[in-house]
């Protein structure tokens, strides 16, 4: 059985033991389960398409690591601006921040 869920804007493909790198979840520690209840479709032997989610059908994953200085950010993201004959140049980067789950469960109430 899989499902699609949809974490920060983003949509996911998951399977039990699935570990994936979503957006960062602030209101979770390492270790705790994070309920995610946005699920988009089911597949396996019976499939259940959202209109646009379904309702009684919760995904459960256990946080893995969060962004607390262990390294969990993506590769840097360098903007350039700059006006020509205006003297203007700036430079700034971007790091997006990650929490790593490992899912648990999909449960059908």
């Amino acid at each position: 059985m899989y499902a699609v869920i949809e974490v920060g804007s983003k949509q996911y493909r998951v399977v039990v033991n699935d570990k994936l790198c979503i957006n960062l979840v602030k209101n979770v520690k390492e270790g705790e389960e994070l309920i995610i209840d946005r699920v988009l479709m089911i597949g396996g032997k019976i499939y259940q398409l959202g209109k646009p989610l379904i309702q009684n059908v919760k995904v459960y994953a256990r946080v893995i690591k969060m962004n607390n200085g262990c390294g969990v950010k993506s590769l840097k993201i360098k903007v350039f601006k700059k006006k020509r004959r205006q003297g203007y140049r700036k430079m700034i980067g971007h790091r997006q921040k990650y929490t790593h789950i490992q899912i648990k469960r999909i449960e059908m109430e």
